[in-house]
């Protein structure tokens, strides 16, 4: 590869806006690399699945906001951090508490990103359960009613905080459960999500104010149940059970 000088250093890293925190020898030397494709910093947002329009008991205006700042913005986020790693994976003289600060960025962005992404694809539907999903719930609840009420209670206990409420999968366990997790980068270990309610105050709100649990009610009532049931079916014939 041919040389550059300094000013094309710069010139490349400013355009990609992460020349302001990083030493000129360190672009320098990212220049002259290859990106690893783990600091390609080129996400891109997924549309939504489902028209906004005709959700029941969210409003379109919400589920845009929603959809526009804080998802895009969480894409956003994660490709600025990871151009920010890949032009501090050089430098030598970093201090890792400074690189660590920016590894916990990327966890945090990455799990906003992965579950927005599941929030979204599990609305749309008419909220009623059916198929493997509904009989893997009443495998390991006993009934939808005892499943649903938990998912619900799990979800009100996050009001007027932040978090998620995940039914999913653990592939160490091999159990079934929903879970609460606090933020983008506390789901459990090993486990997958297989519907997913976001639980902080941008999800509800616009349209409920602080009453969240009317804006849980209303999540229920528009999960998408062909999603979940894709989504237990990929998990192979063996985990349903």
């Amino acid at each position: 590869m041919n040389k550059i000088n300094r000013r094309e250093a710069l010139a490349v890293f400013a355009a990609t806006g992460v020349a302001a925190i990083s030493p000129v020898s360190s672009i320098a030397q990212a220049t002259q690399t290859a990106v690893a494709p783990a600091f390609s910093g080129k996400h891109q947002p997924t549309p939504l699945p489902f028209d906004p329009t005709k959700l029941s008991g969210i409003s379109e205006r919400l589920i845009r906001s929603h959809h526009e700042n804080n998802y895009t913005g969480a894409v956003r986020a994660l490709n600025v951090v990871e151009n920010r790693l890949a032009a501090m994976m050089n430098d030598k003289d970093l201090p890792a508490y400074i690189y660590g600060d920016l590894k916990r960025q990327e966890l945090v962005r990455t799990g906003s990103v992965v579950l927005h992404e599941r929030y979204f694809a599990n609305l749309g539907g008419n909220g009623k359960a059916d198929g493997t999903a509904l009989n893997i719930i009443k495998q390991n609840w006993g009934s939808y009613e005892a499943w649903e009420a938990e998912f619900k209670r799990v979800g009100n206990s996050l009001a007027g905080g932040s978090g998620w409420t995940i039914f999913g999968y653990n592939f160490h366990t091999k159990q079934y459960h929903t879970y609460w997790a606090a933020d983008h980068s506390t789901s459990a270990a090993f486990s997958i999500p297989l519907l997913v309610l976001d639980m902080y105050e941008h999800a509800y709100q616009i349209d409920h104010g602080a009453a969240a649990a009317k804006y849980v009610d209303a999540f229920m009532t528009n999960v998408n149940w062909e999603e979940v049931n894709r989504r237990v079916e990929s998990l192979g014939q063996a985990k349903l059970v």
